[in-house]
Parts: C-alpha cells; sequence; structure tokens
C-alpha cells in the first residue's frame, strides 16, 4: 500500500497542483486523516494513476460526473486541475453539454457558472 501511496501523492500532486496538495495536507487532522490516505491511494493512487485513458479524458469524465451528480463543491478545483490534465475550455463546456442532455439543464447550468468563474479567477480568456 506504501507503493499506491506514494504513486497517488505524486499523481495528485501533478493534477491539482503541489499548492492544493499542502493545504489539504496542512488542514488534515487524525479525524479525516483514514479519508485522505484512502483518496491518495485509491482515487489518485489507482484511478488517476492508470494510464488507459489520458489524464485529459479523466478530468472531463469528472467535471461531467461531479456535474451530473450534483457535487458542484469539487468543480472549480478540477476546472483549476485542467490546466495540468489538458483539458481545454472548449471541451470542458462540451462535457458540460453532455451534462445537460442527459442530466439535466440546470446541473449543466450551475457547472458552466462555476467554470467560468473559476476561468476568470485563472484569468483565461473564453
Amino acid at each position: 500500500m506504501q507503493d499506491r501511496f506514494e504513486t497517488g501523492m505524486t499523481v495528485r500532486r501533478e493534477v491539482l497542483g503541489d499548492a492544493h496538495v499542502d493545504r489539504a495536507e496542512a488542514s488534515k487532522s487524525k479525524f479525516d486523516e483514514p479519508f485522505q490516505t484512502m483518496i491518495t491511494e485509491g482515487a489518485w493512487g489507482t484511478l488517476w494513476a492508470d494510464d488507459t485513458i489520458s489524464r485529459r479524458d479523466r478530468s472531463l469524465l469528472t467535471l461531467a460526473l461531479l456535474a451530473a451528480t450534483g457535487n458542484f463543491e469539487e468543480i472549480p478545483m478540477h476546472i483549476r486541475a485542467s490546466r495540468n490534465t489538458g483539458a481545454s475550455p472548449e471541451e470542458i463546456v462540451q462535457a458540460f453539454l453532455h451534462v445537460a442532455v442527459y442530466a439535466g439543464v440546470p446541473k449543466a447550468n450551475h457547472a458552466i457558472k462555476l467554470a467560468k468563474q473559476t476561468f476568470d479567477e485563472l484569468e483565461v480568456d473564453l
């Protein structure tokens, strides 16, 4: 498991950036340490570390799934991560258009609003 944790931490840093991971690690407590370990090993050390599909594709899938399931809180984080995964703003909006058709216009609308705000903060011209 230590290898999976180390791989996960490496991938997590590559996708989310050192600043984000450093903040998460600094705020970790005994209470949420098991959760942080699980997502580092499982999400980052297994799923995101697998190269069957590209990080760009994983980024687009993640954003679409977050929007489709109404888990909006993590959308800005994954929009910021798209700078490291290669998913373009044009591709991201296409993913959200799929959400509109298959999961509902209000969810896509909110995801697009969050994406626009985040891209604005990142000074990305849309």
